[in-house]
């Protein structure tokens, strides 16, 4: 029978699972697949799996009643397996894989950030600090009707947006990940011009969310920087 696959975790670890439910209507009750030092928190897969709330909300329960007592690898929300035997024989042939993630993820949550600068005013930095946009601009608001001139500044302005957006991720980065132990980028979506996951040390909460404060502070009003976490440590299984 197909499974639903929520995490693997250690076979030492205390998977306290008694009083939770899994995913599905009704809902599935969970159990554990032994692979050996491993060990794999699964229910039953239901027929028909759509990312509701209360499954989104049972699936990430799970995720951190494990992770409140030790090291996890948290699967995304859908994993299915054939059944209990499969999931037993990925458990037994990448055993020294898992269980060197797990080694590396033990004692960490992930922090999401995302970041972006109100257009108008990158656009009025551009303007002002780029002597040649300003002067193709000064020409285009003096009178000047030729359509290169709009194509030219257009273009310049596109290629400086890109640009400027790139140093800020970059300078973001760099004020963080010193707080970290490991970063994974994402694409940037809207006006974001940086999307990063940071695995954290539970220790090191309180300063890694300081560091970001301070961040905040320094770049100004213009910006707007989004924390999310602590969060399963998805984005480094």
């Amino acid at each position: 029978m197909p499974v639903y696959v929520y995490s693997i975790v250690g076979s030492d670890h205390p998977q306290r699972l008694d009083d939770l439910e899994g995913v599905g209507d009704p809902p599935a009750a969970l159990h554990t697949v032994d692979g050996g030092d491993l060990t794999a928190v699964v229910s039953d897969a239901p027929d028909d799996l759509r990312p509701k709330r209360r499954d989104l909300a049972a699936h990430q329960a799970v995720q951190e009643r494990l992770m409140s007592d030790g090291a996890v690898l948290p699967l995304q929300f859908g994993f299915t397996a054939p059944d209990g035997d499969s999931v037993r024989a990925v458990l037994q042939e990448r055993a020294e894989e898992f269980t060197e993630r797990l080694r590396a993820l033990a004692g960490c949550v992930e922090y999401h950030l995302k970041a972006a600068q109100e257009e108008e005013s990158l656009l009025r930095r551009i303007l002002m600090e780029s002597d040649e946009a300003r002067t193709l601009n000064e020409q285009i608001r003096g009178g000047d009707s030729d359509q290169k001139l709009a194509l030219a500044l257009g273009e310049l302005v596109a290629q400086e947006y890109q640009a400027r957006q790139e140093r800020l991720a970059g300078s973001v980065l760099d004020a963080l990940r010193g707080h970290a132990r490991e970063e994974r980028l994402s694409e940037p979506t809207g006006n974001d011009f940086v999307s990063v996951s940071f695995l954290v040390e539970q220790d090191g909460e309180e300063d890694f969310r300081a560091a970001v404060n301070r961040l905040a502070e320094d770049l100004g009003g213009d910006f707007d920087l989004r924390l999310h976490g602590p969060l399963p440590v998805y984005s480094f299984v």
